[in-house]
């Protein structure tokens, strides 16, 4: 089986704790809801999203011998 990417669907700001989650049927990031209260952060910030963590978008086998 050779290597599969699969996109985030959940991203929180390094400076902020805004958090969106992916809507697949927009095909967009929103503002993931917590007890129906919008996770916005701080509206004027230039937000720093967690790209480099721990996420991992590689799944299945990469040695495709």
């Amino acid at each position: 089986m050779s290597a599969q990417v699969r996109p985030p669907t959940a991203r929180v700001c390094e400076r902020c704790d805004r958090t969106e989650r992916w809507d697949d049927d927009l095909e967009a990031w929103q503002i993931a809801r917590d007890d129906g209260e919008k996770q916005v952060g701080n509206p004027h910030c230039i937000h720093e999203w967690d790209i480099n963590g721990t996420f991992n978008p590689v799944t299945g086998n990469a040695n495709a011998d």
